[in-house]
């Protein structure tokens, strides 16, 4: 079944760097992320109630974007940092996918996710 792109867009009220250390270290993932995460290289293992998921960290441009690729699957996902010149807004993009009737259940467990991610930084 064809996954559908899902492209979402938070406003963040933190340094990109403050973001970035948040969306590209295990420990960062593992604060709002996952319920863990391991590194191996470049191989990262996330953790949801006791079951591992891998992910190959594809590419990361400091304070800008880290991409992850799922190991078994043939989508990946993806944050991106951006700041308005004008307004200095940060916002955080998010690309996922999802099947189509788990979109709204995707969507709905970003939007918990991001919610717990500028708790943990103030925003």
């Amino acid at each position: 079944m064809e996954k559908k792109k899902l492209e979402l867009e938070y406003v963040v009220n933190c340094s990109p760097k403050v973001l970035y250390n948040r969306l590209s270290s295990a420990s960062g993932l593992a604060e709002w992320f996952a319920d863990d995460v391991s590194v191996n290289g470049k191989k990262y293992t996330f953790f949801w109630d006791g079951a591992g998921q891998e992910a190959e960290l594809a590419f990361r441009k400091e304070n800008l974007i880290v991409r992850f690729n799922w190991i078994d699957e043939e989508t990946y996902f993806e944050f991106k940092i951006t700041k308005d010149e004008l307004t200095g807004d940060v916002s955080l993009l998010v690309t996922d996918f999802a099947e189509e009737d788990e979109v709204d259940e995707t969507r709905s467990l970003w939007n918990s996710q991001i919610s717990t991610l500028k708790h943990i930084i103030g925003s």
